[in-house]
């Protein structure tokens, strides 16, 4: 099921392809602070939502009402691999689970580097890519 809101809520102008940019740059981070220090401190949390609440608005089309739990089981899955430092196989399923549903112009070495050597940056851009769909359904 595809149901959602505004995919493209800024109205980012797509090219031949069908594709478009990002809406927020990788390294714009000053407007969501808190958002980005989450991302820095506690990066399984915010995985863990960004998910969630993805996988919310694929099956059923509506925003999460609470934002997802902090503690969830993709959180811990996030958490666990980051031991062994493995955290970026997630976090690089995550990145182009989103740019998928989103149409997003971009390849799986850009989705690996980002989720390698700028991991608190890529969750920030992800989940404000989320919440324009979600501000969307809200109108």
């Amino acid at each position: 099921m595809t149901a959602g809101g505004n995919r493209n809520a800024l109205n980012r102008e797509t090219g031949a392809d069908g594709l478009r940019d990002w809406s927020y740059d990788l390294l714009d981070c000053s407007s969501t602070c808190s958002l980005c220090c989450w991302a820095t401190f506690c990066p399984c949390v915010v995985y863990g939502q960004n998910k969630q609440r993805l996988r919310h608005l694929q099956y059923e089309g509506v925003a999460l009402s609470n934002g997802g739990s902090r503690v969830s089981s993709d959180c811990r899955a996030f958490c666990c691999s980051a031991l062994p430092c493995f955290y970026w196989v997630f976090q690089m399923g995550g990145r182009t689970n989103v740019r998928n549903r989103y149409d997003i112009r971009g390849n799986s070495f850009e989705d690996f580097l980002s989720s390698v050597l700028c991991v608190p940056c890529a969750l920030t851009q992800e989940s404000r890519e989320i919440e324009l769909e979600e501000k969307s359904l809200s109108s």
